[in-house]
């Protein structure tokens, strides 16, 4: 009888075994399809015709963005599909990461 209370006292071991949950990566859901229509390296500047950018709200247009590092722009050409990331620093949308499209 003992044994049957103490295994009624025990926590199911369903419980002590559950991992949490991973956490879904935000980064994947923040890229965005683009074609790259205008580089301007002199002032840091890039035109992408691009999809609706979720994480800035934003429906698909074609607009100038800033960079976060002038470097970015050296491998890129009007007419290039890629993948960015883009944020809103100080009130001006700046792309932070930059992808090969697939």
């Amino acid at each position: 009888m003992l044994s049957a209370l103490s295994a009624l006292a025990a926590p199911p071991l369903l419980a002590q075994t559950t991992a949490p949950a991973p956490a879904v990566a935000p980064a994947a859901v923040d890229f965005t399809d683009a074609e790259v229509r205008k580089v301007d390296k002199d002032k840091g500047r890039l035109t992408l015709k691009h999809g609706e950018i979720k994480n800035l709200d934003m429906p698909p247009m074609t607009m100038v963005f800033g960079v976060k590092d002038k470097a970015m722009l050296d491998p890129l050409k009007a007419g290039d599909k890629i993948r960015f990331r883009a944020e809103n620093q100080s009130g001006k949308y700046t792309v932070v990461e930059i992808a090969p499209a697939p």
